[in-house]
C-alpha cells in the first residue's frame, strides 16, 4: 500500500464519520420537535455522506483485491451515484417542505 492509499482511505474514513456526526444531530433534531424537515434532512445527510463513502469503499476495495470481476464496476459506480442523488433530493425535499 502507497502512502496516497492510505490517506485516500483515511479522508474517506474521516468523511463518513463527520457524515454520521452530523446526521445524528439532525436526527435528534427530529426527535426533539417533530420535524418532518429534520427527518429528510438527516436522512438524506446520512445518505449522502455515511453510506456512499461506505458503499464506495466497499466496492473499490471489493473491485480492488478481485473479489468480484470489472464488468460491475459501472453498475456499482451507478448504484453509488443514485445514492447520492437520493441523498440531494432528501435535503432539498427538506428545505423547501411546507410545515404542516
Amino acid at each position: 500500500m502507497n502512502a496516497l492509499y492510505i490517506t485516500i482511505v483515511g479522508v474517506s474514513f474521516a468523511s463518513t464519520v463527520v457524515g454520521l456526526f452530523i446526521g445524528y444531530h439532525a436526527y435528534r433534531g427530529f426527535r426533539r420537535h417533530q420535524s418532518t424537515a429534520m427527518q429528510y434532512l438527516s436522512a438524506g445527510l446520512i445518505l449522502l455522506t455515511a453510506v456512499t463513502y461506505t458503499a464506495a469503499f466497499a466496492g473499490s476495495a471489493l473491485l480492488r483485491y478481485g473479489v468480484i470481476d470489472g464488468t460491475f464496476r459501472q453498475p456499482f459506480t451507478l448504484t453509488v451515484r443514485l445514492l447520492q442523488l437520493a441523498g440531494l433530493l432528501c435535503i432539498a425535499y427538506s428545505l423547501y417542505r411546507r410545515p404542516s
